[in-house]
This record gives C-alpha cells, structure tokens and sequence, in this order.
C-alpha cells in the first residue's frame, strides 16, 4: 500500500494543472486524487480516487471469478448483480465513447487484463471492439500523462464491468481544457458514439452556456459527467442541462430483498448551478436552475471497484472510486437499455420511469440547511438524483 500511495504522488502534473495529487481520507481508506486540482479557469480535473491505504469493505467481493486470487474491489459480478444489469445478453453491436485528457500507451493491454481476469470476452483492437483516436479523430495521439491514464483505466474498466459487450471507444484530448475536451467529445459523437461518459470537471463559469451549445447538445446520444468528488457544490459539465449527472453512492451487500444496499457517499458533488437553466424535465422547487445530480451508482472509494493500470509508476491492480466510476457505468447502462431514438435529450429519460430506479434514501454530501439538495430523501434528491439502475428500463426513450 505504501508502494501505492508513492505511485499516485509521483507523476508529474502537467503545465497547465497544480502539482501533485494530495492525500484524503475518506470513511476508512486513504485516497489519493489521480489528477492535480487546475490552476487554470476552464480546465478540468479527472476525479479518479485511488485508495493508497486501508482495505474497502468492497476487498474480495466477487464469487466468479476465472484466474487466480481476486483482486480486491467490486468486479463485474457484483455490480451488474446490485444494479440488475442483463449484461450477459444486452449491449451487442453499441459503442461507448470513453473521453478524457492526455495518452495511456497501456490502455488496450491493461484492458485486457481487466477482462481476462473477469472472463469478459476479449475487446481488442483487432477483433474491433477497441478503437482509440485522439481529440480530432486520428492517431496522433497527446502524450503520456500517468494520473489521466489511471482515470482511462477506471473509465474503461466500469464500462466492461457493465457491459461486457459493448464496443469501446477511447478519445484523448490533448490537454485537459474545456475547448480540447470538449472537441473530443464531438470527435466520438462524430465517429458514431451514441454514448459519451465524461469522469472530470472544474468550475462553473460565463462560458458554460456556450460550451453547452458547442460541445455537448447532442440529440440522440447519451452524455454522462461525473457530478464531482469534492461534496456538496456544482461542477461544469456535470451542470450542462444536455447531460446526465452522475452522483455517487456507497454501496453495500444487504440481507433486504435486493441483496444491496446504496447510501449517499459523502463527496458526491449536488446543488443548484449558478449558471445553466433548469431542462424542462426537472421539476424539483428548490432550484431555478440546473440541479445536480440526476442519478447515481457506486462512487465511495472505502467501497471502490477494481482497476487495473500499469501505466509508468501504477502498479496493476488497485482499488478507485469517485463518481469518475459512476459516469462510465451509468453510460454503459444506457448502451445495455439500447440506442436513443433521433432528436431525444437521454438526460430525460430517467425521469419519465422513477419507478425503474432503486431511490436512495439515506446520507448527505455535506451542509445546506437540511434540504434536498444535499439530503438524500425518499424521491429526487441532489447527491443520488433520482436514485440508482434497477435493470435498464429508467434509461430508454
């Protein structure tokens, strides 16, 4: 573990973020953020969390497992069981766009082992399940950045976790901007993507409206951003009224009927935007605006999922969470629900079936006068939205 901690520290941030990662604890476990926090208006942060120490009520969760000692971390079994996933016959013939900043050269190989060590079928580039492209669709690809590579990994790890069979696409921006990610976003729209996960986020700002429009109105393909891991405030594009919201939760095994249980996780990012007007499929009183979240699935690092990532220090198996693990998955249960019918807006579909979602009705993400925004409650409620997947039927038009 120590190893590991050294590991998250020791890359070198790029020109435009603050140094290095910095350690928090959180509910148990010690994480350390992949990415630096930016220093600079309108770049994001990946908000992947490794937990450097301490062991995650998650270890050793799964019971299928094909090759040697589990790695510790929920795997595919247990969270296509607690969200009731058909994930053994939905997905064929989808893609789902993973978008994020920078180059993981060990991307494909590392993915590979994630899936081998699961018994996922294979998702390669050469039997055409993997593709991989940079910000404007080539392969001229950014370079190497090791805290973003362990983000690509999570990203693509959840979405084979949910959708083992999924196609993949990997689109690398080649800074962490907004106007770079956010052409990267495009590209996989453009290359025929009809699901875009998105795990980073920064600051709202004047520009968002803007980048709204350029970047991510999009009918016909469903958008998810992580709402962010730093609890209760808003993030940019979690606050874009085009995309799906992913809160965060803890989720536990249960003896109720279910067998699962998912609480509010603490640093899930909820509230009202200051910037970007409210969809017309939002109804709650307590905001004119935007509010986030719009759903929700595991994100609590002290019950993290299994990553693997090899990429320069990164040392193979590893525990994360952070709603970086929440985007992925939620966009992988919109490509196992089927593809969205032209000029629909997917961010509305959950709520057009509640009653298809696990709600979530216990935790807080912090302080704001006991209400919603922050306070999981019984129906729609900031850090976990409208609640959790139970099966697909919440996210098809």
């Amino acid at each position: 573990m120590a190893t590991m901690a050294a590991a998250a520290l020791a890359f070198t941030a790029p020109g435009s973020q603050a140094a290095p990662a910095t350690l928090s604890t959180a509910h148990g476990v010690t994480t350390a953020h992949a990415c630096a926090t930016p220093t600079k208006k309108d770049v994001m942060a990946c908000g992947a969390l490794q937990v450097t120490a301490g062991t995650p009520k998650s270890a050793h969760a799964e019971s299928d497992l094909t090759a040697a000692a589990a790695p510790s971390g929920y795997g595919p079994a247990s969270l296509q069981a607690a969200y009731n996933l058909p994930s053994a016959t939905g997905g064929s013939g989808q893609t789902v766009a993973i978008v994020d900043a920078y180059d993981d050269p060990n991307a494909e190989a590392d993915l590979a082992t994630y899936r081998s060590q699961y018994g996922l079928p294979a998702c390669t580039t050469a039997n055409g399940c993997f593709s991989k492209y940079d910000q404007n669709g080539g392969t001229h690809y950014p370079r190497g950045d090791s805290g973003w590579a362990e983000e690509i990994s999570l990203d693509l790890d959840m979405v084979s976790a949910a959708c083992p069979n999924c196609h993949i696409m990997l689109v690398e921006a080649k800074t962490a901007s907004m106007t770079n990610l956010g052409t990267a976003v495009n590209t996989a729209v453009s290359k025929g993507a009809k699901f875009v996960s998105n795990s980073y986020g920064g600051g709202e700002s004047s520009s968002d409206s803007s980048y709204d429009q350029t970047y991510f109105n999009h009918p016909g393909v469903a958008i998810t951003v992580s709402s962010g891991d730093n609890g209760y405030g808003v993030e940019y594009p979690a606050a874009s009224k085009y995309v799906t919201a992913v809160g965060g939760t803890s989720l536990k095994s249960s003896s109720n009927s279910r067998g699962w249980t998912d609480s509010v996780w603490s640093g899930a990012g909820s509230g009202c935007s200051a910037d970007d007007a409210k969809p017309s499929w939002q109804t709650d009183s307590g905001c004119s605006n935007r509010t986030v979240a719009d759903v929700s699935a595991v994100a609590d690092p002290n019950t993290g999922v299994a990553v693997y990532d090899t990429y320069r220090q990164a040392t193979g198996w590893m525990v994360f969470g952070g709603t970086s693990a929440s985007s992925p998955l939620i966009a992988a249960v919109y490509a196992l629900a089927g593809s969205p019918s032209s000029g629909s807006y997917p961010a509305s579909f959950p709520y057009a079936h509640t009653s298809s979602l696990y709600d979530v009705t216990s935790g807080s993400n912090g302080s704001c006068g006991g209400s919603y925004l922050c306070t999981a409650g019984s129906g729609y409620d900031g850090p976990s939205g409208l609640g959790v997947p139970n099966g697909t039927a919440a996210f098809t038009g």
